[in-house]
């Protein structure tokens, strides 16, 4: 049945990205016109890929016993499942899909063509991080270094002239899995963790957009996890935000996430600490509160709440974390095996202040998105080894916050919220006029590859 059901999604997916390619002035969408004075220098062709290389990877959604099994989320191109019927926004989204989500974006793009001579840039529809299952836990363990061999073989040889006219330089592709799953040094004995799809000097000049980038190569750079939060029209986006707005924040600081239970000292194990800690929870009413709340409670029920998310149980339910995030004024994004966490783009969609413990979690990886000279407008930084080592209470930190730049710093994050959100393909014409991460990072790889293109004619 689970067989029947992938397979009839992948046929459905199918047929949507196999539509025709527009002409240089027009799009696959009579909403999507432009002009070729509009589409000056944002011109985009999609290569055309063999299955093998994207939809044939999706019939094995199933065939990981290692992994879990994500055919259910490839239901509405990639969103996932609703998280209930009446539902017309939120949605059950595995971060794994943003290869397909974006795909199914490229479709909408207004400024395709068909001529790849007289694109600006080429996206390539490569599944990568579901490619990389069979390497990180199927049979090819053992020819991790290979991944993207085959692909390099055939952006070459078919049509060799849309890869030599700029030696790659121009292509991009989206890579839903971290820079470092991809990072294996070749030639490594015994073989580490990952593929070396981006160790491969073939793809040195290709632009990656991956959830999370290293920071030292040039053709990396991160964009926003997706959440589950996917609106289809101005009004629904609207009516989300005013509820955030509204929201009454009865908790100072929340942690949605897993780890900190062993002995070893992390800044997850302090927050945990920090929170059990609490006396607040304890009916102690005597706190000194200061800043933000004068003296008494300031009107908050708890100081602070964690939601257990160990072992991924938050992962496809949002209902789990999101209630929680909109009643916390903060939320606490400490990083776990990697800096990033896509919980920073769920906590600015609930309205909750994200608070960083390292440079590399969100203000060095998400330029395009969270402008990085305005971070502290909608965030705080505490560093980890202060907690961790120093004894600093992050409680204190964020209870010293007067309350009006608290309000201001919120304000800010409900303005970034479009920013970071993906909205779903087919969307109103009120909401497109809206950029999201999807247009953001086009926006950011047109950029980039002119950029590059200058240095490359020199």
């Amino acid at each position: 049945m689970a067989s029947n059901k992938s397979t009839l999604l992948i046929l459905f997916f199918s047929i949507s990205i196999t539509v025709q390619f527009p002409t240089k002035t027009s799009s696959t969408n009579p909403d999507h016109q432009q002009s070729d004075s509009d589409c000056t220098n944002r011109w985009i062709h999609i290569r055309r890929l063999p299955p093998v290389f994207n939809l044939d990877l999706l019939s094995n959604c199933s065939g990981y016993p290692l992994f879990y099994d994500f055919c259910p989320y490839l239901a509405n191109h990639g969103l996932g499942q609703k998280t209930h019927n009446l539902s017309h926004s939120w949605y059950r989204t595995d971060p794994l899909m943003l290869e397909l989500i974006f795909h199914r974006r490229m479709l909408e793009y207004p400024c395709l063509t068909a001529d790849p001579q007289a694109a600006d840039a080429i996206y390539v529809p490569y599944y990568a991080g579901i490619d990389a299952l069979r390497y990180l836990y199927g049979p090819d363990y053992n020819s991790s270094s290979e991944q993207g061999l085959n692909l390099f073989e055939f952006l070459t040889t078919d049509s060799p002239e849309s890869w030599n006219r700029k030696m790659g330089h121009d292509h991009f592709m989206v890579l839903a899995r971290p820079a470092w799953d991809f990072s294996q040094p070749l030639g490594n004995n015994p073989l580490l963790w990952g593929t070396s799809l981006l160790e491969l000097p073939q793809f040195y000049n290709v632009t990656a957009l991956t959830v999370e980038a290293r920071a030292w190569p040039w053709q990396e750079h991160a964009v926003p996890y997706p959440t589950s939060f996917h609106p289809p029209n101005l009004s629904l986006l609207e009516s989300w935000v005013q509820r955030v707005r509204r929201s009454r924040r009865t908790t100072l600081m929340m942690f949605a996430g897993g780890g900190g239970v062993g002995r070893n000292p992390t800044i997850r194990r302090s927050i945990r600490n920090e929170c059990e800690n609490d006396t607040l929870n304890k009916n102690v009413t005597n706190v000194n509160n200061v800043g933000m709340y004068g003296s008494g409670v300031g009107g908050f029920s708890k100081l602070c709440d964690v939601v257990d998310c160990s072992n991924g149980i938050c992962e496809h339910d949002p209902i789990r974390f999101m209630r929680p995030m909109l009643q916390a004024s903060f939320c606490l994004q400490p990083p776990g095996d990697t800096p990033t966490r896509r919980s920073t783009f769920d906590s600015i969609v609930a309205g909750c202040i994200p608070v960083f413990f390292e440079e590399s979690s969100a203000r060095a990886q998400y330029r395009w998105h969270l402008p990085e000279d305005q971070f502290g407008e909608f965030s705080v930084f505490i560093a980890k080894e202060d907690v961790v080592f120093k004894g600093m209470r992050i409680l204190h930190v964020l209870r010293s916050i007067p309350r009006g730049k608290v309000r201001r710093m919120r304000e800010r994050v409900l303005e970034m919220i479009p920013r970071i959100m993906y909205r779903k393909h087919g969307s109103s014409i009120g909401l497109r006029a809206k950029k999201d991460a999807f247009d953001i990072a086009i926006e950011g790889v047109l950029q980039k590859i002119k950029s590059r293109g200058q240095v490359f004619a020199q």
